[in-house]
């Protein structure tokens, strides 16, 4: 029985680390952006505030625990975060109806529209970023990190 050559060609290998290079690169920036745009929204508001107050505005409310497992976080480091988004006003929160033990957190209309002030400047910085791009190179790339998120 023949062996079955398993080398990866050393231009594949090259590309592949091209590749690590730039979403390294990218994730750098991603965290550069959260801390701009934390600080656009107010002086005092933290990277992951900003992180955690983007997804219960995209999601209309969330409640502590979605956050800690969608976010990956300590249930104390959420619960510290939350408190200062609701002592800096952007962050409302209630009990939930169906659970008193738990609280429905939503964005104060404040905070909803900033997050909408901040997402219209992204898409237009993105817009910019990729306007030499035609929309198939943009499918291809959106098919690239669909992949990779589900590794």
């Amino acid at each position: 029985m023949a062996a079955v050559d398993t080398a990866v060609p050393s231009d594949v290998d090259e590309a592949l680390a091209e590749f690590q290079g730039q979403l390294t690169l990218i994730f750098a920036r991603a965290r550069s952006l959260w801390k701009e745009s934390a600080a656009r929204m107010h002086p005092e508001l933290q990277p992951s505030g900003y992180r955690l107050l983007g997804f219960i505005a995209r999601a209309g409310s969330a409640n502590a625990h979605q956050l800690a497992e969608s976010f990956e976080m300590d249930k104390s480091v959420v619960s510290r975060q939350v408190r200062m988004l609701e002592d800096l006003g952007l962050l409302e929160s209630r009990p939930d109806d169906t659970d008193g033990r738990q609280r429905v957190l939503t964005a104060t209309p404040e905070a909803s529209e900033a997050l909408s002030e901040l997402r219209a400047d992204h898409a237009n910085r993105m817009r910019e970023a990729l306007a030499a791009l035609t929309p198939q190179e943009i499918q291809s790339a959106s098919k690239v990190f669909r992949l990779l998120a589900e590794i």
